[in-house]
């Protein structure tokens, strides 16, 4: 654990001694008070294992809901036989969810022990061991919190009988991706060959891996297809129908076009090809772009500080709208956003260093990452950018100021880092201002690298 030194201060009695250094805590202690400080670690070794025989309890003790055997029981009688077959598939279904959601933890939690145990016998460890434990099962902890909360669902039907069946929770799934990316568009400095971009922002990947770029300096949407060395400009266009300054893109699957965030030209467009376009929305200063599963569509406006959802020509105010601020019913300069299945709305409120989560029909929003201040701790953001949210609602952010991508669950009090942050730079490891960021079919996350003028690709690992 330790290594003595010459005469230095001692961390505890302030005293010049002959000192040890705790690889843990970095501090120096004179060889009484480092046994005292081997002691304290011993300590609090003893409390967190005292909160998993704790947990283990729990675990041993956790039993399918009975309420919910109960209320499918009640089904069962009032509609007879028709829905017996259905009622014991549902019955089974639960217990055995329970059973296999309660052996995926213990196992989880039996590796954690058995780590514990070999630092405790080996008598090996410091303060940077004792975090990643607390780390690991306070994961462990959150999994068993969320995993049990089973719902029963019942089946909008014309029948007398309505059918049900068991709801299971999302599960929280920690997925890893490499940490040295892969180029796979720019790369070749600024400009405005096939092969470059000056300032890209907005991303998007459609279900053939075909790449789109907002090209935001050379006013352009490029489009880059599987392992191409360069893109191809898909907006070329008189100076009539020029964009200007564009920030962000989708790509309609239903009818072949490309949405288009136009800036500068205060408008959001449906682009088609060089001779097809339609204006959607005008003006309107125009950032990011969100479509939800009916076609309804999102515009954040930069300067308004809302977020308005769109059809047919009329725009509904869905988030922010009163004003520039900070309150919980406030947005700053609202930069990118991302609709998930239920209409919620997740807003990056860029100068109020934090994302928001509104609510389908919510007044208010809830800050579900930063919002204390603007910083580089794992609790903070600086300007975020780009924002994603998967199937189990864990939040990804470009983290523009600080380089990196967090991210984040909603009820958590600080996020992590899951790819850059290793200061900014132009190693595969390395971003500089990430602006949009996207997911491939195969859960490969795709960045705008702006600061690098470079599109990286980090695979999936798990």
């Amino acid at each position: 654990m330790a290594t003595a030194k010459n005469k230095s201060r001692c961390f505890t009695c302030n005293k010049d001694r002959i000192t040890y250094s705790c690889q843990g805590c970095s501090s120096q202690f004179c060889l009484t008070h480092l046994n005292e400080h081997q002691q304290n670690l011993n300590e609090q070794l003893n409390i967190i294992i005292t909160d998993c025989d704790q947990f283990r309890e729990r675990i041993n003790q956790k039993q399918p809901d009975l309420s919910l055997i109960e209320e499918i029981d009640r089904w069962e009688t009032k509609s007879i036989a028709l829905i017996r077959q259905t009622a014991h598939q549902c019955r089974q279904a639960l217990v055995e969810e329970t059973q296999n959601t309660i052996k995926q933890i213990e196992e989880n939690f039996n590796k954690l022990m058995k780590e514990i145990k070999i630092i405790q016998q080996e008598n090996e460890f410091n303060e940077i061991n004792l975090k990643g434990l607390k780390k690991k099962l306070k994961e462990i902890n959150n999994v068993f919190n969320y995993a049990f909360e089973y719902t029963v669902e019942e089946e909008n039907s014309q029948t007398f009988v309505k059918k049900i069946s068991i709801k299971i929770p999302k599960k929280m799934i920690s997925k890893k991706w490499k940490q040295a990316a892969t180029c796979v568009a720019g790369g070749n400095g600024f400009g405005d060959k096939l092969n470059q971009f000056s300032f890209p922002q907005g991303i998007f990947i459609d279900r053939n891996q075909n790449i789109f770029i907002v090209d935001c300096l050379n006013h352009r949407i490029m489009r880059w297809k599987p392992n191409a060395t360069q893109g191809e400009i898909v907006t070329n266009a008189n100076n009539a129908n020029r964009l200007s300054y564009p920030r962000d893109v989708i790509f309609d699957e239903r009818d072949q076009s490309l949405i288009i965030s136009d800036l500068m030209n205060r408008r959001v467009i449906r682009w088609w090809n060089e001779s097809q376009q339609e204006i959607l929305i005008d003006d309107v200063s125009c950032h990011g772009l969100a479509m939800d599963k009916d076609g309804y569509l999102y515009v954040s406006d930069w300067k308004k500080h809302e977020v308005r959802k769109w059809k047919m020509g009329e725009g509904k105010l869905v988030a922010g709208g009163n004003g520039r601020g900070c309150r919980s019913n406030q947005l700053k300069s609202p930069t990118f956003i991302f609709v998930d299945d239920e209409q919620s709305i997740y807003v990056s409120d860029y100068e109020n260093h934090r994302v928001m989560k509104w609510r389908k029909d919510a007044e208010e929003g809830i800050v579900i990452a930063g919002g204390h201040g603007q910083g580089n701790n794992l609790n903070q953001l600086c300007h975020p950018e780009g924002v994603i949210v998967d199937k189990c609602g864990q939040v990804y952010i470009a983290d523009n100021g600080n380089d990196r991508i967090m991210r984040w669950c909603e009820h958590d009090d600080e996020g992590e880092v899951i790819v850059g942050g290793k200061g900014r730079g132009k190693g595969s490891n390395q971003l500089s201002y990430p602006t949009g960021l996207s997911f491939d079919a195969e859960g490969n996350l795709y960045i705008v690298d702006f600061g690098n003028v470079r599109i990286q690709k980090f695979d999936l690992v798990c």
